[in-house]
């Protein structure tokens, strides 16, 4: 393969096709994919603080809760490494600009749903919008800028991340808490911001078109999909719908064993894998997949949960709830724009990795010890932790991956760690959100008993949907939020390890600097210090 011009070539046409894009070029050319981002990520977080509201308008519970969420995340999911193969072959312009017009139908049809079954459908249709729009936003910015200049953009990409995770819980709380707006606008409200940045891209976005005929690997993506969904629907059900040692965990795991078994084969023998098991072979991608993965849940995780704490045993308004996370969100935008800007100076990144993911062990320790008495004070510095430590981790992950790979390689690689990252959420929340579930349930069954109000008298709080604090009798108040406060708590302390883990894997990632060149040389270079750039 030869190299394609520079992606600014046809902005100037004249200039040295070889000069590399300045500092403006490169923010006229991002704003649409920033744009897009903030739309992407808004589509997950506005609806945290929201999900209590319209659950209780759609009569859902604690299991349609976490599904509302996870479901987004599947298909985002099994749907990264597809975008990722796709940009590898076709414009990668186009692709975003598809992946926005599915968010919007996709969004449209949220707004409308009359029931649960419905809302996680059309969840799952986001889920395939947003995430063509996150893993390309990624691969656009590693074809336009060399991975020694990219962690200044990375810190952008962290940043506009962060304001989208501060401004969703706040639109979704301050839409719900306004009667005359509803709860369905917060599936509307992405869709002028969707339209904005199709605009912007159209006219901004200017990339090398790859131009080659290839086969995409959708039985590849059916097993992963296949594969994940089993599994979640077991850590979903089981202990509460089934026992965990049922003949139902035996087929739902075994099956969902076989089918990544039967994904592994597919790839090995499909002509354009959609996750080439090449890309294995070099340790900082295999490293980076398994502390992704657990990054993932603890960025899932946070902002899932917390929400819930604040509204159910905190008492908060859905607005409020928004703005007390606002530490950790904070630590989560300063610390990767820092980051961002170290990394592009000294060209050294694991020590960020390294920092990172002890900080978001920490943090979720110390959010294991919650309570729905603990002082926001107290909170506020556990969650400022976590933030941090997620601000540290999650871009530069990618980053590292793709200061490794070919050029060839570039998308592919790239949808593979966020591929791994939403699959640890997904399956995170999922397995999180079952625990909750039956930790709330043992520890409000504690407290009526030690309150000494018979079962008959719990009929106040809906069966299995989830409690409306502000309808419930009087004493059954403290009983409910004390038990949510405790089962957060613990949905916490069960979190931690799995960040341990992260950071422990990140200690066995060898470090290599970054390049300072965008386009590589044809031959392949070695494992570990292979280039990146775009190719056609």
């Amino acid at each position: 393969m030869t190299s394609s011009q520079p992606a600014h070539r046809r902005h100037h046409g004249a200039a040295d096709p070889d000069r590399p894009m300045t500092h403006r070029e490169i923010l006229e050319a991002l704003s649409g994919l920033l744009l897009g981002l903030f739309v992407a990520v808004l589509s997950s977080t506005i609806v945290s603080n929201a999900l209590p509201t319209i659950l209780n308008d759609l009569h859902g519970g604690e299991s349609a809760y976490t599904w509302v969420i996870t479901a987004a995340l599947l298909s985002l999911t099994a749907s990264t490494p597809i975008w990722g193969k796709l940009s590898d072959l076709v414009s990668k312009k186009l692709l975003v600009q598809l992946a926005l017009v599915i968010y919007i139908v996709s969004s449209t049809l949220a707004g409308l749903s009359q029931n649960t079954s419905e809302l996680i459908a059309c969840r799952v249709l986001q889920g395939l919008g947003a995430g063509g729009v996150v893993a390309l936003g990624q691969i656009c910015l590693a074809a336009m800028v060399p991975p020694r200049e990219r962690g200044r953009y990375s810190g952008y990409f962290g940043a506009v991340f962060a304001l989208a995770t501060i401004g969703g819980p706040l639109i979704g709380g301050v839409i719900v808490d306004t009667g005359w707006l509803g709860w369905r606008w917060c599936f509307y409200v992405g869709i002028p911001f969707s339209v904005i940045a199709i605009i912007v891209l159209q006219r901004t976005l200017h990339l090398p078109v790859v131009k080659r005929k290839a086969k995409i690997d959708y039985l590849g993506a059916v097993l992963v999909a296949g594969a994940v969904s089993l599994l979640m629907v077991w850590v979903t059900l089981a202990g509460k719908n089934y026992a965990w040692g049922s003949w139902q965990t035996v087929a739902m795991v075994g099956g969902g064993l076989l089918l990544a078994a039967l994904f592994v084969l597919t790839e090995r023998r499909a002509a354009e894998p959609i996750m080439p098991l090449t890309l294995f072979r070099h340790r900082t991608v295999s490293l980076a997949a398994v502390a992704s993965a657990f990054v993932g849940i603890g960025m899932y995780g946070a902002t899932t949960f917390l929400s819930q704490y604040f509204q159910l045993a905190k008492e908060k308004t859905p607005t409020m709830a928004g703005i007390m996370t606002l530490p950790m969100i904070l630590g989560l935008a300063v610390s990767s724009a820092v980051a961002g800007r170290m990394i592009t100076k000294y060209g050294k990144w694991k020590a960020y990795l390294v920092a990172g993911t002890f900080l978001l062990a920490l943090g979720f320790l110390l959010l294991g010890t919650a309570r729905a008495d603990t002082s926001y004070g107290l909170l506020s510095l556990y969650m400022a932790a976590t933030g941090v430590g997620l601000g540290l981790t999650s871009q530069n992950l990618v980053l590292a991956v793709q200061n490794t790979v070919t050029a060839k390689e570039l998308g592919t690689a790239s949808s593979t760690v966020t591929f791994f990252r939403t699959m640890g959420g997904a399956m995170g929340v999922s397995a999180l959100g079952a625990l909750l579930g039956t930790r709330v349930t043992h520890y409000l069954t504690q407290n009526l008993a030690a309150a000494h109000i018979p079962p008959a008298g719990a009929a106040a709080l809906g069966g299995g949907d989830l409690p409306d604090l502000h309808t419930l009798p009087a004493p059954l108040v403290p009983l409910v939020t004390d038990a949510f406060g405790h089962g957060i708590g613990t949905v916490f302390l069960v979190a931690a390890p799995f960040a341990a883990v992260a950071f422990l894997v990140v200690l066995l990632i060898r470090e290599v600097p970054l390049r300072t060149a965008a386009t590589p040389a044809a031959t392949p270079a070695p494992a570990e210090a292979q280039p990146v750039g775009e190719s056609a």
